[in-house]
């Protein structure tokens, strides 16, 4: 994050179109995915309601929320968190860091 890398994305979303609008779809498949989770587990958050997390879907405000995103929802989901994983050292690809 100290890299200036989510300014440099920032400043992507308000060039870009393409990128703007695969980035609000990532939003929108969070906000359904947690929906569809706190329904399940009959869970009520009015709090975040249409809130999702790393800046979405308008900023990058937050790399690792993206990064986490892209890990739950899969490759093709969150352009920018599939980028900022993509740009990670290896040292995460062995697994857990809890042994």
């Amino acid at each position: 994050e100290g890299s200036g890398m989510m300014n440099e994305m920032s400043e992507r979303l308000q060039r870009d179109a393409t990128l703007a609008g695969a980035y609000r779809a990532a939003h929108d498949d969070f906000l359904a995915t947690r929906d569809a989770c706190a329904s399940i587990l009959e869970l009520d958050v009015p709090e975040v309601a249409g809130i999702s997390a790393g800046g979405m879907p308008d900023r990058v405000k937050c790399l690792h929320s993206l990064i986490a995103h892209s890990l739950g929802a899969g490759s093709g989901v969150n352009p920018l968190g599939d980028e900022a994983l993509a740009a990670l050292p290896p040292w995460w690809e062995g697994g857990s860091c809890r042994g």
